[in-house]
């Protein structure tokens, strides 16, 4: 034991140690840094703080009741657009960042055209005799010195509302009226719910919600990218080691197994350090003034965020981890140059991407068939479990399974890697095939 724990700390220390670990390291977060920032900045240099207020007059004489509902309409809008539950309604519309404001008489046409110009207002509604169709309602022309495209599709809905009351109008009464420029919303529940089966909350217990969507994807994002880093990681040292011929001194003095975990948990731990460094980033910028208001805009909460996810999906990550770096191991110890290392790996490379896609192209339909059982295949149950268990139905007792079957697949591969590396950190020249690998083993007595 004393032994692993030497090359284990010799691994974290060499790695965490090198300048090229430490610069990739620094410059990601930076560039996560000024990622997390770009917003910001782009609102700090645009002179735009967030809270301006953009008022908007409209130039009317023969319209003034179709200017005025107009006018109530677009108000009505704006603040069912604020007050919805749907955080991505929210964020197109953009209308938080935004105070719009009415002027409330008409002016003449000139002296509006004349407050744009100053700088008074921020536009204004021109209402006009219509060229062609019904001269009863006008044809409307938003003037402004910017273009905005979601001021100008609010007011173009809030102008579609006034023509219908001014089609209805003495037709029906103002509660209809009232419905009819009511934004149509459509809700989701599951066969379920509608049938009041009870069990079926009681299997998954964790509320999906925006939150907890963009968790699964980031969990799933930090596999796939953890993963391929300290992979290649573990294979490069082993091959390194081994094409030096350091190996050779290495055995006599350390068992293979000792080098095997010792490097498999040391590169553990250097990952470790390198999510650690990227969450502070993320933490330290969340904790910001400014992104508290970017997440009340989107109607975000870091409270809303399961602990059921994060618990399982760090369980499932460590497991996932292990698996794969017993099999990044094992090949990286039969093979004898870093030039062949890329080709060598590509098998279990193709394995963690097809576990990360097939979580993703599944993300919106969590309890699929494929999902169901990818989440029993210890190769891709760390990514779609995690999919099914934050986003989907899966009961307890399916999880357990999951994190059986993976855990019996890592004593198994770990016991055929650690054989493989015992043979193959002996065998020097061309990569072996699996026939010369068994034949080795057998003259090893392995």
């Amino acid at each position: 034991m004393n032994k692993l724990g030497h090359v284990i700390s010799f691994t974290y220390r060499n790695k965490v140690k090198n300048k090229s670990f430490r610069w990739t390291t620094l410059s990601l977060a930076v560039l996560l840094l000024i990622g997390l920032n770009i917003p910001y900045f782009i609102q700090l240099f645009s002179g735009n703080n967030g809270e301006d207020n953009l008022k908007i007059a409209i130039a009317s004489s023969n319209y003034d009741e179709i200017a005025t509902q107009i006018q109530q309409a677009a108000q009505k809008q704006q603040q069912a657009k604020s007050s919805t539950d749907n955080p991505m309604m929210n964020a197109s519309s953009d209308l938080q960042d935004t105070k719009l404001q009415w002027q409330d008489q008409f002016e003449s046409e000139a002296t509006l055209r004349k407050q744009v110009e100053d700088g008074k207002i921020g536009g204004y509604l021109l209402l006009q005799k219509p060229s062609q169709g019904d001269p009863a309602f006008p044809a409307v022309t938003y003037v402004s010195e910017k273009n905005d495209v979601v001021i100008q599709s609010l007011l173009q809905t809030a102008t579609q509302t006034a023509k219908v009351q001014y089609i209805a109008a003495g037709k029906l009464t103002n509660t209809q009226l009232e419905q009819i420029g009511t934004p149509v919303t459509v809700n989701h529940t599951s066969p379920d719910d509608l049938n009041g089966n009870a069990n079926s909350k009681k299997e998954n217990p964790i509320k999906s919600n925006t939150e907890n969507y963009i968790l699964v994807y980031l969990l799933m994002v930090l596999f796939f990218f953890s993963l391929t880093i300290t992979g290649n990681m573990i294979a490069s040292e082993i091959t390194a080691e081994k094409s030096s011929r350091v190996m050779e001194i290495l055995i006599s003095s350390l068992s293979p197994l000792t080098q095997m975990f010792g490097k498999i948990i040391g590169v553990f731990l250097v990952g470790l350090t390198q999510i650690a460094s990227y969450g502070i980033v993320i933490a330290v910028n969340l904790s910001l003034p400014y992104y508290q208001e970017v997440l009340a805009k989107f109607d975000l909460h870091v409270s809303n965020l399961s602990l059921n996810i994060v618990g399982f999906g760090l369980l499932y990550y460590v497991l996932g981890y292990f698996l794969y770096a017993t099999l990044f191991a094992a090949i990286g110890s039969i093979v004898s140059r870093t030039e062949d290392l890329g080709q060598a790996i590509s098998p279990i490379t193709m394995l963690t991407l097809a576990a990360f896609y097939i979580g993703i192209f599944s993300i919106s339909n969590s309890d699929s068939l494929l999902m169901r059982i990818s989440s029993y295949i210890p190769f891709f149950s760390p990514t779609t479990s995690i999919v099914r268990i934050g986003l989907g139905s899966m009961p307890i007792w399916e999880i357990a399974i999951s994190i059986g079957i993976l855990l019996v697949s890592i004593l198994f591969f770990g016991w055929l890697s650690a054989k493989i590396y015992r043979t193959g950190v002996l065998m020097y020249g061309k990569r072996p095939s699996l026939k010369e690998l068994r034949k080795a083993m057998k003259s090893y007595k392995i």
